[in-house]
């Protein structure tokens, strides 16, 4: 710690602020790739429930069609055919609910800050302040 604080002195002012413009810049782009990779991984988790959105949406459009043509079948023939295609409906229906509950539920999980890259910055303002002091 000594040698350290006997290098600093034995530095020009000058010297000083290059080696600070370097080490300050060196440390921008590290909190940039930071931020890259973890804005990356967010975004795949995001796609991942948005193909979940997706099919539930198509398996809750299979559901209208399955009550819409109960209701035909019903309205037109008033036999228990009526009864299968409303089952099935049913189940479609049950099936997209489960779906896209459970992918909303994931998505609003997902915060869109890079925490980890925000408290890293937090930590280089403290050392950045302790070293030009």
């Amino acid at each position: 710690m000594a040698m350290q604080q006997m290098a600093k002195e034995d530095k020009s002012l000058g010297d000083l602020f290059t080696e600070l413009a370097s080490e300050t810049g060196s440390l921008v782009r590290q909190e940039v790739a930071l931020a890259q990779v973890e804005m990356t991984e967010k975004a795949a988790k995001a796609g991942k429930n948005v193909g979940f959105l997706a099919v539930g949406g198509a398996v809750a459009y299979l559901a209208v069609l399955s009550l819409t043509a109960a209701l035909i079948i019903g309205l037109s023939y008033l036999i228990p055919a009526w009864l299968a295609a409303a089952i099935v409906g049913l189940v479609f229906a049950g099936v997209s609910y489960f779906m896209i509950t459970s992918a909303l539920a994931e998505l609003k999980k997902v915060s869109p800050m890079p925490e980890q890259t925000v408290e890293t910055i937090k930590e280089d303002a403290k050392w950045l302040k302790k070293e030009m002091s």
